[in-house]
């Protein structure tokens, strides 16, 4: 039996939740687990927080033959190094440049198209 340690899908159209479990390689991605040893939360702020993985039975399950999917051995790895990045700030929007007269000597600015409004 090929045995590999991957995420398995749970949660809501666009609320997307993964449970990180050790599986048979030919079993479906929501299929019947083997055992479950950490979840990953997409919707969480905080990059640190939204990954919890039980490291000592992942070192067990890779020591008796298990293999790693690319996701999981990529956030494995930034368990152990503790490099998970800053979120990224939302692009600032910029705002339309307005042209503002300056204010006359006299105190009013100026009436559109030089004339003024006394009769």
């Amino acid at each position: 039996m090929a045995v590999r340690i991957r995420m398995k899908k749970i949660g809501r159209k666009h609320r997307p939740f993964y449970r990180i479990c050790v599986m048979d390689s030919r079993v479906h991605r929501e299929g019947k687990a083997i055992e479950e040893i950490g979840w990953y939360d997409t919707a969480i702020d905080d990059k640190s927080k939204r990954v919890k993985i039980n490291l000592e039975r992942v070192d067990y399950w890779v020591s008796v033959g298990a293999s790693l999917s690319d996701r999981v051995a990529t956030l494995v790895k930034k368990i152990k190094t503790n490099k998970f990045g800053v979120k990224a700030a939302p692009p600032a929007l910029i705002a339309p440049k307005v042209k503002e007269a300056a204010p006359a000597e006299g105190g009013e600015a100026p009436a559109e198209g030089g004339e003024s409004t006394e009769g």
